[in-house]
């Protein structure tokens, strides 16, 4: 009888660490769960901040210069081709982390190729523009800068990395307006990339900025150079295939299986004059 009722109390001993396991562990997930979603937003852009006077010494090391709208406020850089005729403009919209200053390279390395005015666009809350980063703001910042742009002339966007869904989403509500892009590391969906990086987690249920870059595209009939990296642990290569796979228009993939987030493994002035010609002949697509 003894040993009877040593065995009962030693299952409900049991039973009372499991609900209490239990209690505590979906307690803690549950927590978990409501700082990532109340973080998500600094999590996803961790935006830089610059003052104004760090803005324009990089800016000015760099050979570019303020782009203001028609109040004088910054939206982003800006360098005029130097050469006369232009052939059109190059928008370019950032990945996570960076700023308009930090694209200077791709300015330099477009502009030795062809005559294009290049237009970097700064999101708000980033260096010193005003604002906090979230998907409504940046897309209504790049609306707005499009707007900007000569109607007379062709617009071609380069998005690299969470930039890339920027320039799906202009080229899905303006398809007459862009005649060529090119996406370096892009993505699919952003909340395909977000389950991928924290698995564990319910992230498509909690994350608010969504970034559907295929369904943007499914609006869009232009050309659409797809660039993506074998060892990307950012945004993995398989969100970009999915991307590129999606698109039903004109369209060219780069693969380079040895590089990294953002890696052009190869002579930027090879790329970018093989990323150029596909555009210039593929625009009258979008048009």
């Amino acid at each position: 009888m003894h040993e009877n009722t040593t065995a009962l109390n030693r299952k409900a001993l049991l039973r009372r660490i499991l609900r209490l396991l239990l209690f505590y562990g979906g307690g803690t997930y549950l927590l978990v769960c409501l700082i990532v979603g109340a973080c998500q937003r600094r999590i996803l852009y961790r935006a830089p901040r610059l003052t104004g006077e760090r803005v324009d010494a990089l800016a000015l090391k760099a050979g570019i210069v303020r782009w203001r709208d028609a109040s004088g406020a910054t939206i982003g850089l800006k360098r005029l081709s130097p050469r006369r005729p232009t052939a059109g403009q190059v928008m370019i919209a950032y990945g996570q982390g960076s700023i308009a200053a930090e694209c200077a390279p791709y300015a330099d390395e477009i502009q030795n190729i062809a005559a294009l005015d290049i237009f970097i666009l700064e999101y708000p809350g980033y260096a010193d523009r005003l604002g906090s980063p979230t998907e409504n703001t940046l897309c209504r910042a790049a609306d707005e800068a499009l707007q900007l742009l000569d109607k007379n002339q062709p617009v071609y966007l380069l998005g690299a990395s969470l930039g890339s869904g920027v320039a799906a989403y202009l080229a899905g509500k303006y398809p007459d307006r862009i005649s060529g892009m090119i996406l370096l590391s892009p993505y699919d969906r952003l909340s395909n990339v977000a389950h991928y990086r924290a698995p564990f987690l319910p992230v498509r249920l909690l994350l608010i900025d969504r970034f559907p870059s295929a369904d943007y595209l499914s609006n869009y009939h232009g050309p659409v150079g797809v660039m993506v990296d074998g060892r990307d642990h950012v945004v993995p290569e398989r969100f970009g295939r999915q991307l590129y796979n999606s698109y039903a228009g004109p369209k060219r993939l780069w693969e380079y299986p040895n590089g990294s987030h953002l890696s052009i493994m190869e002579p930027p002035e090879i790329f970018w004059r093989k990323a150029l010609d596909f555009l210039q002949t593929n625009q009258s697509a979008g048009s």
